[in-house]
């Protein structure tokens, strides 16, 4: 990267990281998915850092894959559950991380239901924020583990189209995509549901298209977003079955359209975002996104805690 130098402070979307700053993260992933290869995939890069893992809401695969990153570069981790925790008496966020704050942490990965909290805690404590999820917001490592795998599988990402298929109102995942996408030089297609898409996605300078078939055609990735049940309290579709048969990517797409790769976010809720037999297919780089998923977490860890200057 040249003189290139690193000067993030925090993690808490890709709209504040320049393309050059999202360059670097996926310069230094490559680094650590060298790592995870070795006989013996650690390196005691953090072994003075204390990190508190602070979950507002469910998430088994971010957290566990933020928590074995932490502790195979040798840190303290603590890890926080709002299920298990004070905020049941009452307790506010600020409170929470003030209190665990004067306990000298160094880092937090906080995951929130409410857009921004990420940004909000920078301003209690010292300590460097890595958001893992804030809202409908932004969840920046998602989308630097996706944009790696495409890397690694195309040798490139400008250029690239990147179709996306699901419910773009609720995601955050596909904000933090269309964001470092097309900083990076890709062409973006967004496609579901009329009722799952925001009146504004065109301002993000991506193409929008209510038609599956049109959104594969001629790309060269299709990212399958999960439907959150969760948040689908306004039957924005009639059922999960005619969701799949306009929305789902199905093996006929496959044949029909023999060039494209296939991501996603998961958990897979298979028969509705992807047919059981297209998330299995040797064309899905499902299984490579949740190894570089540990990769980028390992270099976003090691570059917020001053690595880029050692």
């Amino acid at each position: 990267m040249g003189d290139y130098v690193f000067n993030q402070r925090h993690l808490l979307g890709l709209a504040d990281y320049s393309a050059a700053d999202i360059r670097h993260v996926l310069e230094q992933t490559r680094t650590f998915r060298e790592i995870l290869e070795r006989p013996v995939p650690k390196v005691p890069t953090l072994r003075d850092k204390t990190i508190v893992n602070l979950f507002y809401e469910n998430s088994t695969r971010t957290r566990i894959s933020f928590e074995l990153a932490q502790r195979r570069m040798g840190a303290d981790v603590v890890n926080f559950s709002a299920a298990t925790s004070s905020t049941k008496k009452g307790e506010s966020l600020k409170d929470t991380i003030r209190n665990i704050g004067s306990m000298k942490i160094d880092m937090v990965v906080v995951r929130h239901e409410s857009p921004g909290a990420a940004h909000f805690l920078t301003k209690c404590v010292p300590a460097a924020i890595i958001n893992a999820g804030d809202g409908a917001h932004e969840h920046p490592t998602q989308a630097l583990l996706d944009m790696y795998s495409l890397l690694v599988h195309f040798g490139r990402i400008e250029g690239l189209r990147v179709s996306i298929i699901g419910d773009i109102t609720h995601s955050r995942v596909v904000r933090s995509n269309i964001i470092g996408l097309t900083k990076l030089g890709a062409k973006v297609t967004v496609c579901g549901p009329k009722t799952m898409m925001p009146p504004f996605v065109e301002e993000l300078g991506v193409r929008v298209t209510y038609d599956l078939d049109e959104a594969l055609r001629d790309c060269d990735a299709a990212m399958a977003l999960r439907i959150q049940m969760e948040r689908q309290d306004g039957a924005l579709f009639p059922s999960l079955r005619e969701y799949h048969e306009r929305f789902g990517i199905r093996m006929r797409h496959l044949e029909q359209y023999p060039d494209f790769v296939i991501l996603h976010p998961g958990p897979i809720n298979r028969g509705v975002e992807l047919q059981s037999e297209v998330a299995d297919h040797p064309r899905a780089l499902i299984l490579d996104q949740v190894t570089n998923g540990l990769a980028v977490r390992m270099a976003v860890l090691y570059l917020l805690s001053g690595g880029s200057r050692v």
